[in-house]
């Protein structure tokens, strides 16, 4: 097993960024043996130059490095208080999948368990500020993922990664939050609750060390491990330039599928899904069969073709609006119809029925006709 204390020591070493700290400790086995090779030993390791070598193999004397060892005593007993673990590049609970990818951190920070089977899992994503119907496809999405035993990975930001990990919770399924942040600072706040109920089936991991502070240039980043844990990712409502954008690119980078949730021609500010469904960069799909059906051949073994379909996620209504939405059911039905289920009259039955295609919960077609969604 690595020393992540020794670990922890080389990466505050001048010149040592996670490149090279992968590739100092992978030849050498052991952080302990870098810190005491000679500088032309380390100069024989890819990517380490003479200034690094040589630094490196003087960082015992340095005047800087009782700093360094308060500092790793520091982290240590924050990761200790707040019941977490490192879990580095070379233990086997390290993702497989990450290992894969353009510059995977040397450790995760880690509360929770790690599973084999978070390759399998798929990254939900979108935008901070949902349309109810985005929320609604997010948990039923979620949701559906998780009956199936699939983990559904994610940010743990507002909107639409809030909707999927707590759907994901529900559903009694397995979650993992990717956040931009130390494991010790929750953000945004008000998901505390959510982050320590993902911890009974899932994880919360960081690259970044005990108290780090959520800044705006660590989310970009963060994106490429939701990505690169999954299997593939699932893109519901994102801006143009969304960080679900970055996300799905960075997972086709990574080889992963990317799918997308179609938004309405009205929805301009969060026509993301369709720009990438229309460029080719994304499979449209509209349920949770569609996404099933294009990643049967690798769920082969992990999902059976008879697994139980989720109940949809049932939306929050009124008093009024859950008389019309019980009058419906998936099957196109004339307003006509539905008024004189509900007993409401045919004005406000409509009424009832436009705020319900504002939440998602309906969708309307030619002919004065609805239908659940």
């Amino acid at each position: 097993m690595i020393n992540v204390r020794e670990l922890l020591l080389l990466a505050r070493v001048q010149g040592i960024g996670p490149a090279r700290l992968r590739a100092l400790v992978s030849h050498f086995g052991d952080p302990r043996a870098v810190l005491e090779a000679s500088a032309q030993a380390l100069a024989r390791v890819h990517g380490i130059d003479r200034t690094t070598a040589q630094t490196v193999a003087s960082s015992a004397r340095a005047p800087d490095s009782s700093a360094r060892e308060r500092e790793v005593a520091t982290q240590l007993s924050k990761l200790d208080k707040a019941g977490g673990r490192i879990v580095t590049f070379w233990d086997p609970e390290y993702p497989e999948s990450l290992k894969r990818i353009y510059d995977p951190p040397p450790y995760l920070w880690v509360l929770g368990t790690l599973e084999p089977r978070d390759a399998s899992g798929i990254a939900v994503v979108g935008t901070r500020s949902p349309t109810p119907y985005g929320i609604q496809v997010a948990e039923r999405m979620s949701a559906g993922l998780a009956s199936l035993g699939l983990p559904v990975i994610s940010g743990l930001a507002r909107g639409i990664d809030t909707a999927a990990h707590r759907a994901a919770v529900r559903a009694g399924g397995r979650t993992v939050a990717v956040i931009g942040s130390g494991i010790d600072v929750i953000y945004p706040p008000e998901n505390r609750g959510l982050a320590q109920s993902i911890l009974r089936e899932g994880a919360v991991i960081s690259e970044y060390e005990m108290g780090a502070r959520p800044d705006a240039v660590n989310f970009p980043r963060r994106n490429r491990l939701v990505s690169g844990i999954a299997l593939g990712v699932l893109v519901i409502e994102t801006g143009p330039e969304g960080g679900a954008m970055i996300t799905a690119h960075l997972a086709l980078d990574q080889g992963r599928e990317v799918f997308a949730i179609p938004s309405p021609v009205r929805e301009g500010l969060r026509s993301g899904t369709n720009t990438l469904i229309r460029e080719g960069k994304a499979l449209l799909v509209e349920s949770l069969d569609d996404l099933i059906v294009e990643l049967a051949p690798r769920l082969a073994g992990v999902i059976s073709a008879d697994a139980p379909r989720p109940r949809p996620v049932q939306p929050d209504l009124t008093l009024f609006e859950r008389r019309v939405y019980d009058a419906l059911d998936e099957t196109p039905v004339h307003i006509d119809d539905i008024s004189r289920r509900s007993g409401l009259s045919p004005s406000d039955t409509l009424v009832q029925l436009l705020t319900l295609e504002f939440k998602g919960a309906v969708r309307q077609m030619a002919g004065k006709l609805f239908a659940r969604t």
